[in-house]
């Protein structure tokens, strides 16, 4: 049995980056952080990820074809469109994986509580 990957079922970039932007709302939060922000949201960056994987363009020229086509901001919701770095950066921190546990680093806490540290130059105990 063969598995093959879905395709999309359109060949309009619009009704594609308005599926993308359905999908990301149910996948990711709106914001990376509290205290993000709040220019643009993610669910507005993985639809535009997803249209350049759709025009197979690079950053800079799916930031030129958004500037220039109105109903795709206005279906993203955007007042502006982001700078091309911006995008780069977005899909640097959604590559990253989010549920792997983060290292624990020992704690460096004296081996006998209240004893202090016999080495010269430090305070001797009271």
């Amino acid at each position: 049995m063969t598995t093959t990957t879905p395709r999309a079922t359109t060949k309009s970039p619009l009704a594609f980056t308005r599926a993308a932007l359905e999908v990301a709302r149910a996948a990711v939060a709106a914001y990376s952080s509290a205290r993000s922000r709040k220019d643009y949201t993610q669910h507005q960056h993985v639809a535009l990820l997803a249209l350049k994987l759709f025009l197979g363009t690079d950053y800079r020229g799916l930031v030129a074809r958004v500037a220039e086509w109105s109903d795709l901001r206005a279906a993203l919701g955007l007042a502006e469109v982001p700078h091309f770095t911006t995008l780069r950066k977005a899909h640097a921190r959604l590559k990253k994986p989010t549920s792997t546990p983060s290292r624990v680093r020992p704690s460096r806490r004296p081996r006998w509580p209240g004893r202090r540290s016999t080495r010269p130059g430090s305070t001797p105990a009271r």
